[in-house]
C-alpha cells in the first residue's frame, strides 16, 4: 500500500544553518538601513532577543565574525575603521532580492529576448517549417525528416533531400535597453510607509535578472527627487529618500538622453514612483507645486511621455498608489506614451515587473 509518513515539524530544521538564516536577516535589514551595518546588527540583536534566533552554541558574537571571516562585511577605513557591505555582500543582496521577488520586439542584433516573429532565431518552438536555404544544420527536425524521406522515396531507394527536410521554427532573440527610474522624493516615506524599500529591492531584483539572464541587454538606472542622476547597480541598498519633490520631468529627460546613445533599437522605461510630478526646473530655479496638480508642470510632463511615444521608447509606470486623482494623472501620461500603466501594490510590484520583461513587452499582465 503507497501511502506517507508524516513526522514532527522542527521550525528551522530545513531552512539551512542559523547563519544561513541570519544571514537572509541581515541582508534584509541592511537594505531597511540603507547599508548601515551597526543599526542592522542592532535591529538582529533585538530581533535575536524577542524571537531566539540563535543558539547557546552560536550566538550573535559568532555570527558576526563569521561574516567578517566570509567576507560579507569588512572595515572601512576612510570611515575610521566602521563596518561596512562589501562587494560580495553587494551581489548577495541583489540575488535574494530576485529569488524573493522574481522567484516565480522587433529584430535586432541576437540576444536573449523573444519576440513574435518566426525565423532563424535561438528559441526553438514546437512548430515546423520546411527547410529552406540558410537554416543551420542543428535545427533539423530529424524524425520528421527521414518520415518525410521515407514517404516520398520508399524504403527500397531510401535517400534524403533538401525537399524531405523539416526544421524546428524559432524564434528571434533581440536585445532591450532598459532604463529603470526610482522616485526617491519625500513621499515614498510619507504617513509613515515605508514604500523606498519595496521599491529598492525591485530595482535589485530586475538588475540581477538583466545581468544574470539577458547578460547582452543593457540598463540604467536613475533616480529622481528635485533632479534626476544616474547611479550604480552596486548604489542600490544604499538609496535614500531625500527632502525632494519630484522632478518626473527631469528623470525622463535623462532616461531618454541615456536611450539616445543606445544603438540598439529596442528602448524602454520603467519607472516606479507613489505621486504625481510637483516640481520642474525654470533655469538655474525650481518650480514647485506639491498642493494638487499643477497644470504648467504637468503639460510638460505630459509633453515628454508623448515625444517618447514618437521615437517609439514606451514607458511603463509602477504606481505605487490608488488616489483617483493621481490615477487620472497616470491615464493621461500613459495615453499620451501610448505605453501601460499598472496601480500595484507594494506586493504585487515585483511580479508586475518581471511578466512585463519575461514577455519582451509584447503583452503585458495586468
Amino acid at each position: 500500500m503507497i501511502g506517507w509518513r508524516f513526522g514532527e515539524y522542527i521550525p528551522g530544521k530545513n531552512e539551512g544553518s542559523i547563519f544561513d538564516r541570519l544571514l537572509k536577516l541581515f541582508q534584509e535589514l541592511l537594505v531597511h538601513t540603507s547599508g548601515d551595518v551597526s543599526e542592522a546588527l542592532s535591529w538582529l540583536t533585538e530581533l535575536d532577543k524577542e524571537y531566539g534566533l540563535t543558539s547557546k552554541d552560536y550566538g550573535m558574537a559568532d555570527f558576526i565574525q563569521d561574516l567578517i571571516d566570509k567576507g560579507y562585511i569588512a572595515q572601512n577605513e576612510p570611515q575610521g575603521g566602521i563596518f561596512a557591505p562589501t562587494a560580495k555582500m553587494e551581489v548577495a543582496i541583489r540575488q535574494k532580492a530576485l529569488e524573493d521577488i522574481f522567484g516565480q520586439i522587433k529584430k535586432s542584433k541576437r540576444g536573449n529576448h523573444s519576440t513574435k516573429a518566426s525565423g532563424k532565431g535561438d528559441e526553438t518552438t514546437s512548430e515546423r517549417r520546411p527547410y529552406e536555404f540558410g537554416d543551420t544544420l542543428d535545427k533539423i527536425a530529424i524524425s520528421e525528416s527521414l518520415r518525410n524521406a521515407q514517404i516520398n522515396h520508399g524504403i527500397d531507394e531510401f535517400k534524403l533531400t533538401n525537399q524531405d527536410l523539416e526544421v524546428h521554427e524559432t524564434y528571434y532573440q533581440s536585445q532591450m535597453s532598459t532604463v529603470l527610474m526610482i522616485d526617491i522624493s519625500h513621499s515614498m516615506i510619507l504617513y509613515g510607509e515605508d514604500r523606498i524599500t519595496p521599491a529598492k529591492k525591485v530595482a535589485m531584483a530586475l538588475s540581477e535578472l538583466i545581468t544574470t539572464r539577458y547578460p547582452k541587454d543593457t540598463l540604467d538606472i536613475i533616480v529622481f527627487g528635485n533632479d534626476a542622476w544616474q547611479i550604480e547597480i552596486k548604489d542600490l541598498p544604499y538609496l535614500q529618500v531625500g527632502p525632494y519633490h519630484t522632478n518626473t520631468i527631469a528623470g525622463l529627460e535623462l532616461a531618454m538622453d541615456l536611450l539616445r546613445k543606445r544603438r540598439n533599437p529596442n528602448k524602454q522605461i520603467f519607472m516606479i514612483t507613489d505621486g504625481k510630478p510637483t516640481c520642474m526646473k525654470k533655469g538655474k530655479r525650481y518650480y514647485k507645486n506639491s498642493f494638487g496638480l499643477d497644470r504648467k508642470i504637468v503639460n510638460r510632463t505630459l509633453n515628454l511621455a508623448t515625444k517618447c511615444r514618437k521615437v517609439q521608447i514606451p514607458i511603463t509606470t509602477f504606481m505605487i498608489a490608488r488616489d483617483p486623482y493621481l490615477v487620472r494623472f497616470v491615464d493621461q501620461f500613459t495615453k499620451a506614451n501610448n505605453g501601460k500603466a499598472f496601480y500595484s501594490s507594494l506586493k504585487g510590484l515585483g511580479e508586475f515587473i518581471f511578466m512585463d520583461y519575461k514577455n519582451n513587452k509584447s503583452k503585458r499582465h495586468r
